[in-house]
């Protein structure tokens, strides 16, 4: 967020856990983005503050509360207040449980994909509306149309782009058995816990075939996940990272070195494709 946005919401944080009887006197970024996300002391919660307009929150905390209950490793909401997104100074605030890092080291793969398995699992459990992956492909896809939202990108780059969407998502689109995914399990969003591995943030929560979420996780998971098509893998893993360039390039992004990364990433495309 920019630094007057993130001090606003830093502000309806704290006020928010105070009103509801946790004591709020500090406050840690623990990551800033599109969503700030927060740890309060001495109340020791995690809050997630989004702006309203995103109204992502509750579809959120939704998906948390239903997957917890089906016994999937997934972080849980603050017991102490209302499981709810709460709205102040036009950010909607949803309060969790904070997790202390229990180890500094990568997560095994096998023992991340045993996560990830466990987690479609009980997403296979559960009927809830979302969108499709080819939302967030046609998302993407809208922002290179745009050279207005994307005035810096070069235009060789934006045809490999616009190419590499169209086609990856035509090829993709229909192959696996869609269903409901978390939408971006990278090593961010799994936190390694005294009570296992468990996942984060379920804004992006869409439908698609695993191996779209397989993309998002480091290379060797995908050899422990039970009946994966490594072929569909590769695929989705270019069109990731397609959606990721593309989405650095939007005038209004906010990932710190976000354009350093977007040229990183399109020469791993550049290599992807040509192998």
């Amino acid at each position: 967020m920019e630094v007057p946005s993130a001090a606003r919401a830093v502000k309806a944080a704290k006020s928010t856990a105070a009103s509801l009887g946790l004591r709020a006197d500090d406050a840690v970024v623990l990551n800033d983005s599109n969503i700030l996300t927060l740890r309060l002391l001495p109340c020791d919660v995690l809050a997630r503050v989004v702006p309203a307009a995103h109204q992502s929150a509750q579809f959120e905390i939704g998906i948390a509360r239903r997957l917890a209950e089906s016994g999937s490793p997934v972080a849980a909401l603050d017991p102490r207040v209302e499981p709810r997104a709460h709205a102040r100074d036009g950010f909607d605030i949803t309060l969790w449980t904070y997790y202390a890092p229990v180890s500094a080291r990568e997560m095994p793969p096998a023992e991340y994909a045993d996560a990830l398995a466990r987690l479609h699992a009980g997403m296979r459990s559960i009927d809830l509306p979302a969108p499709h992956f080819t939302d967030r492909v046609e998302e993407a896809q809208q922002i290179l149309a745009d050279r207005e939202v994307s005035p810096e990108l070069a235009e060789p780059d934006r045809k490999i782009l616009a190419d590499t969407l169209r086609d990856l998502r035509g090829a993709i689109a229909g192959r696996g058995e869609d269903q409901l995914l978390h939408g971006e399990p990278h090593p961010g969003n799994l936190l390694a816990t005294a009570q296992g591995p468990l996942f984060i943030d379920f804004e992006t929560c869409c439908r698609g075939p695993v191996e779209f979420d397989l993309a998002h996780a480091p290379d060797e998971v995908a050899d422990h996940y039970p009946g994966v098509d490594r072929e569909l893998v590769r695929q989705c893993r270019i069109l990731m990272l397609a959606m990721v360039t593309t989405w650095r390039w939007d005038r209004d992004d906010r990932l710190p070195d976000g354009r350093r990364l977007a040229e990183e990433w399109m020469g791993r495309i550049r290599s992807a494709l040509d192998r």
